[in-house]
């Protein structure tokens, strides 16, 4: 009610006078639903992430340096009260920041995150013609079936690219390790 409003704008104000801190009212906005502040948003539910950043995580790219790992660390950890158990999610990619250890980045560094995917359009190219049908089969094999109930965890469309005209990616999946 607006008596109740204004015995928490006269405290607002008391506050501000004994902290010394200076507040220009034409710019200030009071009793607002929400607001975002510092990638929060804060409402009568409580503070929540903003979506906006929450978008800026899920669209990372996989790393490629130890840097960028540090980066990525960085702003997921800004959001770590929010991750339960962030600490052993992010373990296997703090260890790759480390100098003494060799950067490799593979399975292990991104299965902690494969549930962000989830939900995700991407798309697959092959140069596996038929592989671009799997998805419609209605007569699978044993192999196939397993190979469906993993891609049917993603929302992924399978296209076909000819492997001649993919020269870069070919002779990178047929590198010796």
């Amino acid at each position: 009610d607006e008596k109740e409003r204004e015995k928490q704008l006269r405290k607002i104000q008391e506050l501000l006078k004994k902290e010394e801190l200076y507040a220009k009212f034409s710019k200030c906005e009071f009793w607002i639903p929400k607001v975002q502040v510092l990638g929060h948003v804060i409402d009568s539910q409580g503070i929540h992430l903003d979506p906006a950043k929450i978008e800026s995580v899920k669209d990372w790219t996989s790393t490629k340096s130890p840097t960028e790992i540090r980066q990525f660390l960085r702003l997921a950890g800004y959001y770590r009260r929010f991750i339960k158990g962030f600490s052993k999610i992010a373990k296997p990619m703090t260890k790759l920041t480390q100098k003494k250890v060799k950067f490799e980045w593979g399975d292990k560094q991104e299965v902690i995150w494969r549930h962000y995917l989830y939900g995700t359009k991407c798309t697959v190219f092959t140069d596996h013609k038929s592989l671009q049908y799997i998805l419609d089969q209605k007569e699978l094999n044993m192999r196939q079936h397993r190979w469906l109930k993993l891609l049917s965890d993603y929302d992924c469309e399978i296209c076909y690219h000819p492997g001649k005209a993919n020269v870069v990616a070919d002779a990178l999946s047929r590198k010796e390790r």
